[in-house]
């Protein structure tokens, strides 16, 4: 075979750069993919099951979370090819210790509606900690839910796991330094272990607000709101530089899954947000520029996963006049208001 010459050559490529074309443009959708949206259900002024599912399709939101199996919400999304995750309340954890009781949840809110509804994740529990009652129920809840996915046949397609916050983890300054505290490895541990063997993330609710507003004295609200026009912390391992407080914290958690024994274990982000008023540093300016760098910056990585979009769920969808407070501020972290109108200019592709 000879070498083909200039006109041979761009017939030979057109076909190829075509492939390529649809190759980075699919790169780009899952980036956009990589953003989906809470939608709690503490209000009495909130929009029908059906306008919100209208509403996640019409802003482009193609991911929910919900926090429990509300049978109206799970109707609603059937055929509207949302992917879910779908939660188990702290306070159902120990009747799901009973394998048959687990094995009935999963037949009532997951095979009653799957495939038309595209389960992606069940969160057993959110923001358990040691010293909490449930925590001696999570692990058997998530093996006893897992078995029942198993036994219809859908362990590839819905991954079992469970929903933590970033207090679990100390020593997070620098990132590299982040391990599980002393009283949460024997919890957690067998957990990370659990998530391994069956190819499933840790869900991480991950909030720079709540990490700023805790230590103002020392994190400047750039840094959080990931507006700093360079490095602000440098990790002497690996030299990372770290211009936000997002990646920090994530990136502890990162660390502390390395020294349980979980390196290669993914985090899902289940929750992050920025209150739009209610406490300090709380405006709708600010949670407007956290929410907008937000959605762009998880596309690309952290410093210790680079070039791995970071799937995450903005908290929340709608503000949620129920809520318990104090604080105030539970009550606005809604990217809409309550009559369906969006509180910030952003897009969610």
């Amino acid at each position: 075979m000879g070498f083909l010459d200039a006109k041979d050559c761009k017939a030979f490529m057109a076909p190829i750069l075509l492939l390529l074309g649809f190759f980075l443009s699919g790169l780009e959708l899952t980036g956009a993919q990589s953003v989906g949206v809470c939608y709690g259900r503490n209000g009495n002024n909130l929009p029908s099951e059906a306008d919100v599912i209208n509403l996640y399709k019409s802003n482009g939101i193609g991911r929910m979370r919900i926090y429990e199996p509300n049978q109206p919400t799970l109707n609603a999304l059937r055929g509207s090819n949302i992917e879910v995750i779908i939660g188990i309340l702290n306070t159902n954890l120990q009747a799901l210790t009973d394998a048959a009781a687990a094995t009935d949840w999963v037949q009532n809110n997951v095979r009653n509606f799957w495939p038309d509804v595209k389960f992606r994740y069940i969160a057993v529990g959110n923001e358990v900690r040691p010293n909490d009652a449930e925590v001696g129920f999570v692990l058997t809840a998530m093996q006893n839910i897992r078995n029942a996915i198993a036994a219809a046949n859908l362990q590839d397609q819905i991954k079992v796991s469970t929903s933590i916050d970033t207090t679990l983890v100390e020593n997070a300054y620098p990132p590299s330094q982040g391990s599980f505290t002393g009283a949460a490895s024997s919890f957690i541990k067998p957990i990370i272990d659990f998530l391994v063997s069956n190819g499933a993330p840790l869900l991480v609710n991950v909030y720079p607000y709540f990490a700023y507003t805790e230590n103002p004295q020392s994190i400047s609200i750039p840094y959080a709101l990931f507006t700093s026009p360079g490095v602000v912390v440098t990790d002497p391992e690996g030299n990372r530089g770290y211009q936000n407080l997002f990646d920090a914290l994530l990136d502890a958690q990162y660390s502390a899954l390395e020294k349980a024994g979980a390196p290669n274990l993914q985090i899902v982000v289940s929750e992050s947000g920025w209150p739009s008023e209610g406490g300090n540093a709380a405006s709708v300016e600010n949670a407007g520029t956290f929410y907008k760098n937000l959605i762009n910056h998880v596309k690309n990585g952290t410093p210790k996963r680079p070039g791995q979009a970071i799937e995450t769920y903005l908290f929340a969808m709608f503000d949620e006049n129920l809520k318990n407070v104090p604080p105030e501020i539970e009550r606005h972290f809604g990217l809409f208001s309550p009559n369906q109108q969006p509180k910030y200019q952003i897009s969610f592709g």
